[in-house]
């Protein structure tokens, strides 16, 4: 991470308190300090149009890249320095519903960077070792002796991906309301050869593992899973809109989502996501809550600074290398300038997740050394590419508003 800050953001910074209060007009409160007296906060609102200055910049992006990629809806919030810059909401839920900043959406693997930060306050609490190898806490998993609960965050254990495994994505796009369980996912995984040996030593992403990782941290605090998450990491936090649920609701109001997926477009807000993660850790947010989440998950705000290391290089720089049994685009290099951490991406300077499943797209990102966070929430129209579109617009707007900062690609 480069420690300086760039002119442009400091200016960019220096703007943001006056843009909010004049040029965007009352800003949207921060999920941090939402709570009021009496328990209540604030819902998540728009700002007023901008017409000149990086909001703006902000904004033309969006409206450009929706209209290019045929987006039915854009939903983003930008910050600097925990002040909002711009929050605002393109296009429609449904044909005739706005978007609205509001709206839930589903957050996909952002949750997996919960599971990664709780994991490391258990750490930091003294509570559990990222070394400890999990058969005490996983007695049925094979190998559980040689696997360590850093194995599973990192996604180091050589578990083949339950997604990538043949016959699964028909199966779930044949009945996309099924409920999957826990042990039928791992079942997948663990009933296939590992794609290298020993554990530890090569790097591929698996659902697996985090599904796993889940189990794991429930039997180490005898804590189910979402109360874990809600106690160590969304209330710390202050995320009052990010939320489990053990089925396929979502809280209003909703964002929708359409896709293509299966040859025609549709609508997919509701179909099942249990096979996306870990039971306790399925859930929907908004973009206030995902503005809010890629500070303090990118900033390391509830770890210790060793805590925080680890967040952002477990082990895994140096791994990922093409085998027999796994090819480099399984088995995925991790360097310095792109690799994964515990439950998230590191890309150059930018802490990041970008879900991307059943039409829904997002991404949360953090420059640490500008205190920019970039939160980004699409669902597609009819023509819209089958690709991280939200991640898309969080490039663009990176390399706007922090130009000696782009946000790379991964793999």
């Amino acid at each position: 991470m480069k420690p300086t800050r760039s002119t442009s953001l400091l200016r960019l910074a220096a703007l943001t308190a006056v843009t909010s209060l004049v040029a965007l007009g009352t800003p949207v409160t921060t999920a941090a300090a939402a709570a009021s007296t009496g328990g209540h906060h604030r819902p998540c609102v728009g700002s007023r149009l901008p017409d000149h200055g990086p909001a703006r910049d902000v904004l033309r992006i969006a409206e450009q890249a929706k209209a290019e990629l045929d987006l039915k809806s854009v939903i983003l919030r930008v910050t600097v320095d925990g002040h909002e810059l711009v929050t605002t909401a393109l296009g429609e839920s449904m044909t005739g519903v706005p978007a609205e900043p509001a709206m839930h959406f589903r957050n996909g693997n952002v949750a997996i960077s919960y599971l990664g930060t709780a994991l490391l306050r258990l750490v930091d609490q003294g509570r559990v070792g990222l070394d400890d190898t999990v058969e005490r806490w996983l007695p049925d998993l094979p190998h559980a002796d040689r696997i360590t609960l850093r194995m599973l965050g990192a996604s180091t254990t050589g578990l083949i991906d339950y997604v990538r495994a043949p016959g699964f994505g028909a199966a779930v796009y044949a009945d996309p309301f099924r409920q999957w369980s826990a042990d039928e996912l791992v079942a997948i995984s663990t009933h296939a050869d590992r794609l290298y040996e020993p554990p530890g030593t090569n790097w591929n992403y698996s659902h697996a593992n985090f599904v796993l990782l889940g189990a794991a941290l429930e039997k180490i605090t005898n804590t189910r899973l979402d109360v874990l998450l809600q106690q160590e990491v969304l209330e710390p936090l202050g995320l009052h809109e990010t939320s489990n649920s053990f089925t396929p609701d979502i809280p209003t109001p909703v964002l929708h989502a359409f896709t293509a997926e299966r040859g025609t477009y549709e609508e997919s807000t509701f179909w099942n996501p249990s096979w996306t993660t870990a039971p306790g850790a399925v859930e929907t947010t908004d973009i206030c809550d995902l503005a809010r989440s890629a500070v303090g998950i990118g900033a390391g705000e509830l770890l210790s600074p060793a805590g925080y290391q680890q967040l952002l290089n477990p082990g895994t720089v140096g791994l990922g290398h093409a085998t027999d049994t796994c090819p480099e685009d399984v088995c995925i290099a991790q360097t310095e300038a792109t690799h994964y951490g515990m439950g998230l991406l590191v890309l150059d300077d930018w802490v990041s997740q970008h879900p991307l499943f059943f039409g829904y797209s997002a991404s949360q990102d953090y420059l640490p050394c500008e205190h920019l966070a970039i939160a980004v929430s699409t669902t597609n129209g009819p023509n819209a590419p089958a690709s991280h579109n939200a991640h898309v617009i969080a490039q663009r707007i990176a390399a706007a508003l922090a130009p000696d900062h782009p946000i790379p690609d991964f793999g």
